[in-house]
């Protein structure tokens, strides 16, 4: 995907609709009860029984955050008492052992992950602790392309902190940054200084860390295009090898904290758009790649360079180039994409406990994909990944006419071709220069189930 982007912004505006961020296909909504502990057994056992099963991702999810950032939608549990995260462990050292033992010990760890809320909620010893407890109850890869990754929040970690997650393992971190304008801070109670953040990207390099990422959002109340450009600069001048540039996405009826803020100081729809120009012209300016959705990284970095080669993948965790794996997700909330399955453990905190009080494993839904949805997904994954579908490849993977199977999103993409978006070749359909920022867009067009009379879920907008 090495066209570059063009950015027409009114083709963009009349193109920003809600739609899945496809970090999965099927996504989320599409989960089901029916689909419980059992099924999740069914799918580990015959994953294990693969010719050659596929190595492991690990994704731990740290739900507790010192402060509410207003802006967020993510799973998290507003609390300064640090004694919660040590109950915390005590149940997460249980599903580690409970879920690692449906795994073939031979099945490698290439791939470590911790969300949030907050990691860094956890000190350094107790997420060394977990880390051990993981390598006890796993068979962790020696390979040097071994990835373990942390999110962090500058606000509350040390460079000293630092040192100590590298020593345990961790080689990559992914700092929130959002905005520096002081104004915006303000108005999503995030207060955080430019030389704090840039202490803690320094000490990652210090200590040996291969990559460090910065995500900014962008539509954010009280932004403006000056400040935004500032924030850039410094964020530019720092050098992270990738960095995240989200849009923000004002749903207060689905995320309590949003209801803070003060729908007035939010930009215009033109502003927002100037906003993401702004964002693109300058990181490319600055040598950074456009990778797709909301990622930039330098050319060197592994993202980019496993774009390259066609080896980029997508999930829950963002972009990775780690596409052979199974996902296993543990802790509240967490999702696992095992084989032809998804699952999710609850998204409260006490049905995860209880669960695991229980001695079950904490899955509240999930589903089996069919072959149709398995096929659907490679679409979308590569579209995603690679800003085309290669019908050719396709066609011989499946044992299908592409144009006939998927004859109806062929219908659906022909307003995209007329506005630039799309190309459709004879062996692959191609992503435009104008259309590789509407992606999303493009991909709905093959989403089975937005097609169907069921209640509509709720989903950001695509700009």
């Amino acid at each position: 995907m090495s066209s570059p982007l063009l950015f027409d912004a009114a083709l963009l505006q009349r193109y920003d609709r809600p739609g899945p961020r496809y970090t999965s296909y099927p996504t989320a909504p599409q989960f089901s009860s029916t689909f419980g502990e059992e099924a999740l057994r069914e799918a580990v056992m015959a994953s294990n029984g693969d010719p050659i099963p596929r190595r492991l991702s690990l994704y731990v999810h740290v739900p507790f955050c010192m402060s509410p950032c207003f802006y967020c939608g993510c799973n998290r549990i507003i609390t300064r008492d640090l004694a919660r995260g040590e109950t915390y462990l005590v149940r997460l050292y249980r599903e580690i052992a409970m879920t690692a033992a449906l795994f073939d010990r031979d099945r490698e760890v290439i791939q470590l992950h911790f969300g949030g809320g907050t990691p860094n909620f956890l000190s350094p010893a107790q997420l060394g602790d977990v880390v051990d407890s993981l390598r006890s109850h796993f068979h962790f890869s020696d390979s040097p392309k071994r990835d373990l990754s942390i999110e962090l929040d500058p606000r509350f970690i040390s460079p000293a902190d630092v040192g100590e997650l590298a020593a345990i393992g961790f080689n990559r971190a992914s700092l929130g940054v959002q905005d520096f304008d002081p104004a915006v801070q303000e108005a999503v109670n995030r207060i955080q200084s430019v030389e704090e953040t840039v202490a803690i990207i320094e000490a990652c390099r210090q200590h040996g860390m291969r990559s460090v990422n910065v995500d900014l959002i962008y539509g954010l109340p009280k932004q403006n295009l000056e400040g935004f450009s500032r924030t850039l600069d410094t964020v530019i001048q720092a050098r992270p090898d990738r960095l995240a540039v989200y849009s923000y996405a004002h749903l207060p009826d689905l995320f309590k904290a949003q209801g803070q803020i003060n729908e007035a100081d939010l930009p215009s729809a033109d502003v927002k758009l100037g906003l993401l120009q702004l964002a693109i012209e300058k990181l490319t300016d600055a040598g950074y790649s456009y990778i797709g959705m909301d990622h930039f990284a330098l050319p060197d970095d592994d993202l980019a360079t496993a774009q390259d080669r066609g080896g980029l993948h997508r999930n829950f965790m963002g972009y990775t180039t780690h596409s052979d794996t199974d996902l296993i997700g543990l802790g509240v909330s967490a999702i696992s994409h095992i084989g032809d399955s998804f699952s999710q453990n609850p998204r409260d905190l006490p049905s995860w406990q209880i669960a695991l009080d229980e001695g079950r494993l904490p899955v509240f839904r999930g589903m089996r994909l069919s072959e149709d949805d398995q096929l659907r997904a490679d679409v979308i994954q590569r579209l995603m990944c690679q800003g085309e579908i290669p019908i050719d490849a396709l066609e011989r993977r499946y044992l299908i006419d592409f144009h006939d199977y998927f004859a109806d999103a062929i219908v659906q993409l022909q307003p995209l071709v007329a506005d630039g978006l799309v190309k459709v070749e004879p062996g692959r359909i191609l992503a435009t220069s104008r259309g590789r920022l509407l992606l999303r867009n493009i991909a709905m067009c093959f989403d089975h189930y937005l097609t169907r009379p069921t209640a509509s879920p709720r989903f950001s907008r695509a700009i």
